[in-house]
């Protein structure tokens, strides 16, 4: 029984791999690399001794996509595949859609023909937009403020009106909030293309010397210091949340939110970075970004009671493993 991680080169879907090849399970690796390289493929390799089975292609590429399928005895996919960038998004918002709704329509396509039993979906706490209240739970409106929180919804609703993933499929939609953090040693971590546009990566630029100093984006917010917050939630905690729902085959498509239920401001996460790490991170604040909401973070009580996970890492230990990670690349 073959689990197919598409995206599987990324921050997340390296880490979902690094699980899987602790465990010993069968699993194959899909990526286009256009927004991320083998650099953590190549490390796991090293590290557990054995070649990852690796496709580099294109879900928008119907026919290869199937080559995969007919290849392979798939039972399993985690869809993690995607353009991710909410400021690149709003630049770009054809591209967001063709990569990421007709990349995604035509693995639901392929997954309906070669009837898989366990499907993931990497959604995102931007389908929320700006909330409603605080704490969002599953049932708060979806109203996202860019195209890249719109090409998640679009997936969301291709699922949720499918007979075949409701009638025949475990079907989990997972809502992340912000991963951060490292694999265990520090192996592997998040590697963008180009400049960051999430917190820690851009953090982790500063502490290599790539860029001389933080751009702090908004410090006139309604928060207690004036910066944005976030649910952040270490990347293996998420990656624990996705083992909790592949594990479940209870038929039928469940939305959930994985995130820790806590927010902390942009502030607070360089000063719990520096008070762990010893660093003095330099910032400078600039004028918000287009897109961005004040405040986000999870109701995690449906995950908790549904598939009985909740985050068990600390900021502390995000902030550390993600150091780790920098010093050690």
């Amino acid at each position: 029984m073959t689990t197919l991680i598409t995206g599987g080169s990324g921050f997340i879907g390296s880490h979902m791999v690094a699980f899987l090849l602790s465990n010993e399970c069968d699993f194959i690796v899909l990526d286009n690399l256009s927004n991320s390289d083998n650099y953590n493929i190549q490390q796991l390799e090293k590290k557990f001794n054995k070649k990852i089975s690796f496709y580099k292609v294109d879900l928008t590429d119907l026919e290869n996509t199937e080559q995969i399928f007919s290849d392979n005895n798939i039972q399993k996919v985690i869809h993690l595949a995607a353009l991710k960038s909410v400021n690149e998004s709003i630049q770009y918002p054809d591209l967001y859609f063709t990569n990421n709704v007709t990349g995604s329509s035509h693995l639901i396509y392929l997954c309906k023909k070669y009837e898989i039993k366990n499907f993931i979906f990497s959604s995102s706490a931007c389908v929320y937009g700006q909330p409603e209240y605080l704490p969002i739970n599953e049932k708060h409106h979806l109203q996202p403020t860019n195209p890249y929180g719109d090409s998640k919804v679009a997936v969301e609703d291709l699922l949720t009106r499918d007979d075949y993933f409701q009638n025949h499929c475990s079907t989990k939609i997972l809502r992340y909030f912000n991963p951060i953090g490292a694999f265990d040693d520090g192996l592997i971590g998040e590697r963008p293309l180009g400049k960051p546009n999430n917190l820690m990566p851009y953090i982790l630029g500063v502490v290599q010397g790539l860029y001389p100093v933080l751009r702090v984006y908004g410090n006139d917010y309604n928060t207690l210091d004036g910066t944005a917050i976030r649910d952040y939630i270490h990347i293996m905690d998420l990656i624990d949340a996705h083992v909790c729902a592949l594990n479940d085959n209870n038929i039928g498509v469940e939305i959930f939110n994985v995130g820790t239920g806590q927010g902390y401001s942009v502030l607070d996460i360089i000063s719990t970075f520096n008070q762990v790490n010893g660093t003095q991170i330099p910032y400078e604040f600039h004028p918000r970004r287009q897109g961005d909401v004040e405040a986000c973070f999870a109701d995690v009580s449906k995950i908790k009671t549904h598939l009985g996970w909740c985050a068990s890492r600390d900021l502390n230990m995000m902030c550390q493993d993600a150091y780790n990670f920098s010093i050690k690349k």
